[in-house]
């Protein structure tokens, strides 16, 4: 192995990733594989979970379990951590990636089920699944832990409010749980920008010559694609970065 090989190195490592069957989150998965560690890849759609942890097995030779989860619904997080550690014993990544940003008319038209719903898959779930994973991570003496943020968070649109509101929360709980889990436990934000995946398919992304690109004040005036999110999730899982934590790293292609 060479030395980045070494730095970023996960084998037997197990990693836990919700919303990781599809989007940014298959491409952490994948990732992550590929990098020597287990997967327990988590969503509500069991089937491509089974599906995706399939593909994984086959493609990188490592263990995958597939696992049907609701993130935003506190009773069900038990489970998936019991079967997590029953399966492989330990979890040494968490990556709370499984989110939701709603399509609504007008501010007035969020119904309070709408508004709670946002707020327990992209806050309250992740607080959940931190909390029950980090303390055994703590007795283990080890750990990383990685919330999947948004630049929403800290540039927030009338049509992203509650998802924005959510993130924000995100962020500052990453901050509180880094000093409640330290030293043993590195806890740390993954902001990221627009990607090109199924929440952005809809999106009218012009071209740098037509004046409609949406992207042209970004400095690198794109979309970013899947796979672009991959080094920043290698780097915060890994012992690469041994000396990062409560911290926000963005990945939005120089969002201004």
């Amino acid at each position: 192995m060479g030395f980045a090989d070494n730095l970023f190195d996960l084998t037997g490592r197990v990693v836990l990733i919700t919303g990781g069957s599809r989007g940014l989150g298959r491409e952490m998965a994948f990732a992550a594989a590929q990098c020597g560690a287990d997967l327990v890849i988590a969503s509500r759609d069991y089937d491509n979970c089974a599906a995706t942890a399939a593909e994984i097995v086959r493609r990188t030779g490592r263990a995958a379990l597939p696992y049907g989860v609701h993130v935003g619904r506190w009773d069900q997080l038990d489970g998936l951590v019991e079967a997590a550690y029953e399966r492989f014993g330990t979890v040494d990544v968490l990556i709370n990636n499984a989110g939701m940003q709603p399509v609504y008319d007008s501010l007035t038209s969020v119904s309070e089920k709408l508004f709670d719903a946002v707020v327990a898959l992209n806050l309250k779930g992740p607080f959940r699944l931190s909390t029950l994973i980090g303390e055994r991570m703590v007795a283990a003496g080890r750990g990383s832990i990685i919330n999947v943020s948004s630049t929403g968070s800290i540039r927030p649109r009338p049509s992203i409010v509650p998802y924005a509101a959510a993130k924000a929360g995100l962020n500052a709980m990453t901050e509180g749980l880094a000093l409640a889990f330290g030293p043993a436990v590195r806890v740390n934000t993954l902001m990221a920008g627009p990607h090109r995946t199924e929440a952005t398919a809809g999106w009218d992304l012009g071209n740098l010559e037509d004046g409609r690109n949406p992207f042209a004040a970004h400095a690198l005036r794109r979309i970013g694609e899947p796979s672009e999110i991959v080094g920043a999730a290698l780097y915060l899982a890994s012992d690469a970065a041994s000396y990062t934590t409560g911290s926000i790293l963005r990945c939005d292609g120089g969002m201004p």
